[in-house]
């Protein structure tokens, strides 16, 4: 196993950088400190051919670019403080009200306008026997996009020899905020050859947080025999015409004591590669990428609808106003930690 690390481009003067982690099984993968981004991951396929199963650039001038910001997707970051949407930028934590901006129709999304994926994170190499990896850390100040607290946050991606891309968030405050961290990694098993119809998946979920213009009205509600059921295994493609704009639901995993569960996998039988998810967090958001851009990279059409899904684990959108979902409330004493696994 081995972590490399080398210049990847320039922001406001400071250099960013991109690691690369690699293991004995042919499995390698990019991250660089801009956002904590995913650039690439690269998986052999079932004859043993490897390619990069993720949305992502080879330039981080693509990352900053103003034809990937006119139609952000968020390809491969992490998300905060608060993923997800919050419905009309508003909550009330302790009695105090707080607005933050809204930059998704009439909500907040994904930490505002600089969020979490626009952040230069300071890194700090792991090289173990076991596994190798990269730990950021960013301090977000008091009311940074309208959030309280100082909050500081370190996300840590590590890759082992069993094929696991495993991902741990600790964050601590100095007051009472909210926060719901999560990592927006598009998959493309066909390593983008095709679009993700062909996907097969199984989530372990049986119910979705109700939704009305995108955020949660407050019901939970069960998913048997509806187009959102995925308790056996099947195609993207196969209920998506029946939703305008495919999936993007936030599926109930069960998970309210944290545990690290098995929440589903994302396989595709032409190459044979598929990815299992496990996570302690209680939801996962399903989005196949409607919106996703149809960018020109390098003189080739790139990416555009249903190029990747993301399996966002999460706390649930608008959690701090329901007070039946799992609170997204951090106080100062308390340590946030969650882990995710990705599996190829």
């Amino acid at each position: 196993m081995q972590i490399t690390k080398k210049p990847f481009g320039q922001l406001n003067g400071a250099q960013v950088d991109l690691f690369t982690l690699a293991n004995d099984n042919n499995v390698t993968i990019q991250i660089t400190n801009y956002g904590a981004i995913v650039t690439s991951i690269e998986t052999p396929d079932k004859d043993g051919k490897c390619e990069n199963i993720v949305c992502g650039f080879e330039k981080f001038e693509d990352y900053i670019s103003d034809q990937y910001l006119g139609s952000y997707p968020y390809f491969g970051s992490i998300i905060g403080r608060f993923g997800n949407r919050i419905s009309k930028g508003k909550f009330t934590l302790e009695g105090k009200k707080y607005t933050l901006a809204v930059n998704n129709g009439a909500n907040a999304l994904h930490g505002g306008l600089v969020g979490f994926d626009k952040k230069l994170w300071a890194a700090e190499i792991i090289e173990e026997d076991s596994k190798v990896g990269v730990k950021f850390s960013y301090t977000s100040p008091d009311m940074e996009e309208g959030y309280p607290g100082t909050l500081k946050v370190v996300c840590t991606y590590t890759l082992n020899n069993q094929n696991e891309l495993v991902i741990d968030y600790d964050a601590a405050t100095d007051k009472t905020t909210i926060l719901n961290l999560t990592n927006h990694t598009y998959f493309n098993l066909t390593a983008g050859k095709e679009n993700i119809m062909s996907h097969e998946l199984e989530l372990t979920a049986e119910a979705i947080t109700e939704a009305e213009d995108m955020t949660p009205t407050g019901k939970i509600i069960p998913i048997e025999g509806t187009e959102f059921d995925f308790r056996s295994k099947k195609k993207l493609g196969r209920d998506i015409t029946s939703l305008e704009y495919g999936y993007d639901n936030n599926y109930v995993l069960g998970n309210d004591d944290g545990k690290l569960v098995y929440a589903g996998t994302l396989s595709e039988a032409t190459s044979g590669r598929s990815v299992e998810v496990y996570t302690t967090q209680p939801g996962m958001q399903l989005y196949t990428g409607y919106w996703n851009p149809e960018l020109i990279i390098d003189g080739k059409k790139k990416f555009g609808s249903y190029s990747g899904v993301a399996l966002e684990t999460q706390h649930y959108p608008d959690s701090i106003n329901h007070k039946n979902f799992p609170s997204p409330v951090l106080k100062p004493g308390e340590t946030f930690k969650e882990k995710t696994i990705y599996k190829f």
